[in-house]
């Protein structure tokens, strides 16, 4: 998980933790009422929208990525998000991607990798409940 990033999984822990009721500590973002509070919608929109857009692990997927020690750097990384990216394109749903010696289940419209395997885990192993490969590299 060292290679994932922090801001992602910090993100990630505050959406799961304002979903269920959980309260971070200030950060001195504007509120409602805030004399400049409208200074920067726009350029919060669209930086949430591209946090919101980024491939998400999920709790799963990280704990494998722990144990089968796969280390996902920025190259695994942009080519899992290019394939997603054109999974999304073709309409595929859930997918299996491949990408050198690592396999990724990754629900595509949740932009969410729900498990990964290495080498020696995907040898002998049955996918079910994908309707797409794409091998990205």
């Amino acid at each position: 998980m060292n290679s994932i990033d922090s801001n992602q999984m910090d993100l990630n822990t505050r959406i799961q933790a304002h979903r269920s009721g959980a309260v971070f500590k200030d950060t001195g973002a504007a509120r409602k009422g805030d004399v400049n509070a409208g200074t920067d919608a726009s350029s919060f929109k669209d930086v949430f929208k591209s946090k919101v857009e980024q491939l998400k692990f999920s709790g799963h997927a990280v704990s494998r990525l722990k144990s089968r020690n796969i280390n996902v750097d920025s190259e695994i990384m942009s080519k899992l998000e290019n394939a997603v990216s054109g999974a999304a394109g073709k309409g595929a749903r859930d997918s299996l991607i491949l990408i050198k010696d690592l396999a990724f289940i990754v629900n595509i419209p949740n932009k969410t990798v729900v498990t990964a395997m290495d080498g020696e885990s995907i040898r002998d192993n049955v996918f079910t409940n994908i309707d797409s490969t794409v091998i990205a590299g």
